[in-house]
């Protein structure tokens, strides 16, 4: 019977004659029940383009690497950047600070682009409480601005750039896709970003854009006060798994290849 109410949810949200997200319901209850029971803070939202969900949606949380797609969007925004070709030294930057979250080159962007740019683009994507800071991993972002900045995500990067950022968000290295990146439904594709401290579980969050076809779905996951980055991990896909449910099968453990999105 679930297996079916599935199908039924899934049929209608992809039907070509148009039904819209709107008749998919995220179990925003399974993944709250759930995540009251793990140790840790755990905030979370889910936004279509009809309807926002979560628990604790503005509570404000250090950033951590979540923070570098924005540095990468607002990098892409530049007046000198935005309607050129990328070049070797743009790609050099940008590749690895998404694809495996490299430190150094995020700070380089920071201070390429400036603070002022990075909260301008918070604001052009609706953020209401995300706080930048001079140290940039404490940057304060909540689950309900990242899922606005995620679904918007597209129409907020030059046009010219586009597919080669999604690309990047796409491509994340095999060793951080973990998380909501085990769990991705099939027929869907998943853009996203994590960011985890230290990685002793202080902090643990992802946040990402499900495509399939003209349908989004973002998903932000923020967790705090993990006993381990494994555990912190174990949270982020417990509860991404629930909050996909009923998009389709779940292909756990695998999230594809990233050399055949390069070919994309």
């Amino acid at each position: 019977m679930r297996r079916l109410a599935a199908a039924i949810l899934l049929a209608a949200l992809v039907s070509p004659a148009g039904a819209s997200a709107q008749r998919w319901q995220p179990d925003v209850a399974g993944a709250a029940a759930w995540a009251a029971e793990r140790q840790g803070t755990v905030t979370f939202a889910v936004q279509t383009g009809e309807r926002l969900r979560g628990r604790g949606l503005d509570r404000q949380l250090p950033s951590a690497s979540v923070i570098k797609a924005m540095f990468m969007v607002a990098y892409l925004r530049q007046a000198d950047v935005r309607d050129r070709e990328l070049e070797a030294a743009d790609r050099a930057l940008l590749a690895p600070m998404i694809r495996r979250s490299d430190n150094v080159t995020a700070t380089r962007i920071r201070d390429i682009v400036g603070n002022a740019a990075i909260v301008r683009l918070a604001e052009a994507a609706g953020m209401t409480r995300f706080r930048i800071a001079s140290v940039w991993g404490l940057s304060l972002i909540t689950a309900r601005d990242q899922t606005r900045f995620f679904l918007g995500i597209e129409e907020l990067l030059p046009e010219r750039h586009r597919a080669y950022a999604m690309r990047l968000l796409r491509r994340i290295v095999p060793s951080q896709r973990w998380g909501m990146g085990e769990v991705i439904p099939d027929g869907w594709r998943l853009h996203f970003k994590g960011g985890w401290g230290s990685g002793t579980g202080a902090v643990d969050h992802q946040v990402g854009l499900l495509r399939r076809g003209r349908h989004r779905v973002a998903i932000a996951v923020l967790t705090v006060n993990n006993p381990s980055h494994a555990y912190g991990k174990a949270t982020l896909r417990g509860v991404s798994r629930r909050l996909m449910r009923g998009l389709g099968p779940q292909r756990i453990g695998t999230v594809g290849s990233p050399e055949a999105a390069l070919r994309e």
